[in-house]
């Protein structure tokens, strides 16, 4: 790795909740980017475990266990541990002591405002019940990204507010020290957006039962392919189709490589004449050639779990060295240094 180029001097943080196997929503909208990332930027992987119990006190056997799965989804697509530092969020508490000090820095109602939280608390129907640790969560989020002073943070275009008000922490952290002691964050939004779930709906989520796993059987994802909404107004194989909402070309634009193969397609499936079933065909060809060697290679891992936790331990104790460099300052600067 090139160590002279001047981008390996920005940090990058990105990361996910462990509530379950990582899926091809994931994969388009960070994990393939997050490959490519580590060859140029100092990239922190984050596990974010005490996070997903902001909304998962219920079962938290759940998000233990599946630390260790999307830590193999991570090695399978081809996340580095010598290149990228994975590690887990609940085992650096300098990230909790960070979020307590910056909730002195925002209001319950600048929280309550963030227009991610108040989507993210109509989804699960909170209403007022809502979890406190919940509903602080932009502050928990300040601490990730400013621990690492990390300078981008690979967001969907939903998280953009997330961002901003981590910005706001800053600024006023700053401003309190009298010098740039932490680091603003730019969100970068991927090219491809959030893909819609098997079934039309807008997102692709575990909960609502319409993913395509990383490590899904061969059978598995021919099953999936097979359910793929289209267009209802298709009906007969003459028939005029539409592309507008039509899940099968939104995957197929995220994943086929043959774009003027694609475009041809696309143009014989509007003017009539072709069938759904051949173009989920397509897709599926497409979806077992590059799910095949990650289904491998995640199998691989998975038969040595001792040596993935032995590497998450390596990447916590890497970043918690430099979460504690960034407390040491923070503290400095609130006069909570004694000795």
């Amino acid at each position: 790795m090139d160590t002279t180029s001047p981008r390996n001097a920005e940090v990058i943080l990105t990361g996910d909740r462990p509530t379950g196997p990582l899926h091809l929503g994931h994969y388009v909208g960070s994990l393939r980017s997050r490959v490519a990332y580590q060859h140029d930027y100092r990239q922190f992987i984050m596990l974010a475990d005490a996070q997903a119990l902001t909304d998962n006190m219920d079962d938290t056997d759940k998000v233990h266990r599946n630390v260790v799965e999307v830590a193999l989804d991570y090695l399978a697509v081809g996340i580095d541990p010598r290149q990228s530092t994975v590690f887990i969020q609940s085992q650096i508490p300098e990230l909790a002591e960070l979020t307590f000090y910056y909730l002195n820095l925002v209001t319950v109602a600048r929280l309550e405002r963030n227009p991610t939280v108040k989507e993210e608390i109509r989804l699960r129907g909170f209403e007022r019940d809502i979890p406190a640790g919940f509903l602080a969560y932009p502050a928990s989020q300040a601490a990730d990204i400013t621990a690492f002073k990390a300078a981008l943070v690979p967001v969907g275009e939903d998280q953009i507010p997330m961002i901003e008000q981590t910005n706001e922490i800053v600024r006023r952290f700053n401003r309190m020290a009298g010098r740039d002691i932490l680091v603003e964050a730019q969100a970068l939004v991927p090219p491809v957006g959030r893909l819609p779930g098997i079934d039309g709906k807008a997102k692709m989520s575990k909960s609502l039962g319409n993913t395509i796993n990383l490590g899904a059987t061969a059978d598995e994802i021919r099953a999936a392919v097979k359910k793929i909404y289209t267009d209802p107004l298709h009906l007969r194989v003459d028939d005029p189709g539409h592309l507008e909402g039509n899940v099968a070309f939104i995957y197929l634009d995220a994943f086929d490589p043959d774009k003027e193969g694609l475009a041809a397609l696309k143009e014989h499936y509007v003017r009539g004449g072709l069938a759904d079933s051949l173009v989920k065909k397509r897709l599926e060809n497409i979806l077992q050639e590059l799910l095949e060697p990650i289904r491998t290679r995640r199998e691989q891992f998975a038969q040595d779990r001792g040596y993935v936790m032995q590497l998450l331990k390596e990447g916590t104790a890497k970043a918690r060295d430099v979460a504690a460099q960034t407390m040491d300052e923070v503290k400095a600067v609130l006069g909570l240094r004694y000795f």
